[in-house]
């Protein structure tokens, strides 16, 4: 039977279930008491089960079935629900999240998940460790040299049966330099050297905890390849910051020797396994999920009440869709242009009838395109709980506004920056709880995520109740890495000093954390977000907390314009950056350092000429006594841009320039008129600095 043609329905089908799992586990931690919420997760996971055996993803379904001998226990009341099992489960499911991600991505969903399946098991004959060995495991780096790797019955008879096919396996030993900054990301260049000429079977402690720099600066690897023990050794010693590396090559006497020493350490200490398993979940691993997660309602909705009437739709579909519409929108105003010129009274009612359901019609494709923020949110509660679990704090994330619609295409793109504002609130904005007392504040941080439409904007607000922004620090951080110097930093505004944080590897941090410096990535952040259309304000205060106010766009593909002349050529100006339109005489205009400059609204802000700007041949505004002015702004910057006539508002298709030409420079790409001519459209940000 071929299985190929469900595995689409399969992937989206595992997504929806695993996010409900994610959402009832924490629940359950909220919860601990609450069998109801048991009994959701057992069918989730009962099911997800049976749709992996179905399609033959055997790993995943023997991990869900660990998963389900669990649950079982505890929804018949045999076991209680302790931190360590939550860890256990949570870090389940994020193997069953990679193997998701590692079958969407075409490959087969195998993983090893070895350890998890230990503990698992563990939990399942009651050896779950107390608190204070599961905190002591999860928080005590672990030196290579402490334990031996354990090995299980499949990766022995795979490094057995390496050796006798001729290849070479080895037992190698690295060590890492003590002053070594970053010894997380010089353990994975290690890896990445070492993948590259063959195969890592199993490490000690494992890739999560050194992820995490939760090791002493040594690890130890079983190595498949067909290079000689000299040859690693060397590949790896011309790596910075390595210490010593030690690299054994091992023959069937020596494995199995090995092999039998580990399988007897393993029986001896049963626990071993699942204190190893209990180390916190990697939150890096949760940031890079894709912002793509379905809906939370979809999946409780089978366990139960009425049928969903709703169809999955093909993400390029809507695509083709749209672009169909944005041709057809182009005929519709060159029909208007043509009937207005022809006078047919039949005609232009027969327009206007078609302009009218062209516009519902445009009113239902963009709605079919709008995907609700929740998508994005909706794994943001669990990336908190891993990350404040981390770093020792407590954080309530409190969401509202997560029905609040947007264009996929900003969907899409907003995920990333969000993740690294709220990592830079727990981790820098709330403090500890040693703090927070010390502070009069409850021991329990919060930090709100809020959605809300305003306009033809979304606006996005992460707020924490946290320590705020430090002016002076900032200032004294930005002078001393030579962003700003002290005569700047003298005369600058407290918001002013709160932009500083844009800069690029600008941070406060004295000690670079593994999760972030305020300021690392947050230059990205405004990257991407200013690439979208839109701009983030800071607001904070001392002691009290700091809020990041994201503004967006609702859309990136029709947009209203205001359309300008320049000599002989048309521009588009979106409506959502225009303050006003007005005309300023030629005695208006002032030049200061070299600057034109005009009065508006009792300040003087920059004239810039577009054409000048970009070089339009047949029109010059200085020779003309007045000059017709656009006012646009950019967060709470304005510029004035001069123009030669106004054409009036369109709605227009915005088309990009293509791979052809160059980045250039004030356009974001053009649009279609009416009459056939093409129209670039002007990307006010450009302009201001």
């Amino acid at each position: 039977m071929d299985m190929n043609q469900y595995l689409s329905m399969f992937i989206d089908e595992s997504n929806d279930h695993l996010q409900s799992l994610n959402e009832s586990m924490m629940g359950l931690e909220a919860n601990p008491e609450d069998i109801s919420i048991v009994q959701v997760i057992f069918r989730s996971a009962h099911t997800l089960k049976g749709m992996a055996a179905t399609m033959g993803f055997e790993d995943l379904a023997s991990l869900t079935h660990q998963m389900e001998n669990v649950l079982d226990l505890v929804r018949n009341n045999k076991l209680r629900m302790q931190d360590f099992i939550f860890d256990t489960l949570f870090k389940s499911l994020d193997a069953l999240e990679s193997m998701v991600q590692d079958i969407t991505a075409g490959g087969d969903g195998k993983a090893d998940v070895s350890a998890i399946v230990s503990a698992l098991q563990a939990i399942v004959r009651g050896e779950v460790p107390s608190a204070g060995t599961a905190a002591a495991a999860s928080e005590a780096p672990v030196a290579a040299g402490d334990a031996p790797i354990l090995l299980d019955e499949f990766q022995f008879s795979v490094l057995e049966q390496s050796i006798l096919e001729g290849h070479q396996v080895m037992y190698v030993d690295v060590a890492i330099r003590k002053d070594c900054q970053l010894k997380a990301v010089r353990a994975y260049m290690v890896f990445d050297l070492l993948e590259r000429s063959g195969e890592v079977v199993k490490s000690f402690p494992s890739v999560q905890d050194i992820e995490q720099e939760k090791f002493d600066y040594g690890f130890s690897l079983y190595y498949i390849t067909q290079k000689e023990a000299s040859e690693i050794q060397a590949m790896i010693m011309n790596l910075s910051e390595i210490e010593k590396v030690s690299a054994v090559a091992l023959d069937q006497e020596s494995l199995k020797q090995l092999g039998q020493d580990t399988v007897a350490a393993t029986a001896e200490a049963p626990p071993e396994a699942p204190e190893a398993a209990a180390s916190a979940v990697s939150v890096a691993a949760k940031a890079a999920a894709p912002a793509e997660a379905p809906k939370a309602s979809a999946a409780p909705a089978r366990t139960g009440g009425a049928p969903s009437r709703t169809i999955r739709v093909d993400i390029e579909r809507l695509d083709v869709l749209m672009n169909l519409f944005s041709e057809l929108l182009i005929d519709r105003v060159r029909l208007e242009q043509l009937a207005s010129e022809v006078q047919n009274g039949d005609l232009t009612e027969t327009v206007e009838h078609m302009s009218r359901v062209s516009g519902d019609l445009q009113n239902i494709v963009m709605k079919l395109r709008m995907v609700p923020v929740d998508t994005v949110f909706n794994r943001f509660p669990r990336m908190i709980r891993d990350l404040a679990k981390s770093l020792d704090k407590k954080v309530d994330l409190v969401v509202t506004g997560a029905e609040t619609e947007m264009d996929r295409t900003v969907i899409d793109e907003i995920g990333d920056p969000l993740v690294h504002l709220l990592r830079n609130a727990v981790d820098h904005g709330i403090e500890s709880i040693p703090d927070r007392i010390a502070a009069g504040k409850p021991e329990m941080g919060t930090v709100y995520l809020r959605a809300f439409h305003s306009g033809n904007h979304v606006f996005i607000e992460i707020e924490e109740d946290g320590v705020g922004i430090n002016s002076e620090k900032v200032l004294q951080s930005a002078v001393k890495k030579g962003v700003i110097t002290s005569e700047q930093a003298a005369g600058m505004s407290d918001e002013e000093a709160h932009q500083l944080l844009f800069a690029p590897g600008f941070s406060t941090a004295e000690v670079i954390s593994d999760v972030s410096g305020r300021g690392v990535g947050l230059d990205v952040v405004k990257a991407k977000i200013t690439s979208l259309g839109g701009n983030v304000t800071i607001y904070s205060t001392p002691g009290k907390g700091t809020n990041f106010s994201v503004q967006l766009p609702l859309t990136l593909s029709i947009i209203a314009a205001m359309l300008v002349r320049i000599g002989s050529e048309k521009y588009a100006i979106p409506l959502s950056s225009i303050v006003e339109t007005g005309i300023v005489k030629q005695n208006q205009i002032r030049t200061i350092h070299g600057n034109k400059m005009i009065e508006f609204r009792n300040a003087h802000i920059p004239l810039l000429s577009l054409s000048k700007l970009f070089s339009v041949p047949d029109y010059d505004e200085s020779t003309e006594e007045e000059t017709e002015i656009v006012v646009v702004r950019k967060g709470e910057r304005l510029v004035a841009l001069a123009v030669q006539d106004f054409i009036g508002q369109n709605e227009i298709v915005i088309k990009n320039l293509g791979k052809y030409l160059p980045e250039v420079q004030g356009i974001s790409g053009a649009t279609i008129l009416g009459d056939g001519q093409v129209a670039l459209i002007i990307d006010p940000n450009a302009f201001i600095k």
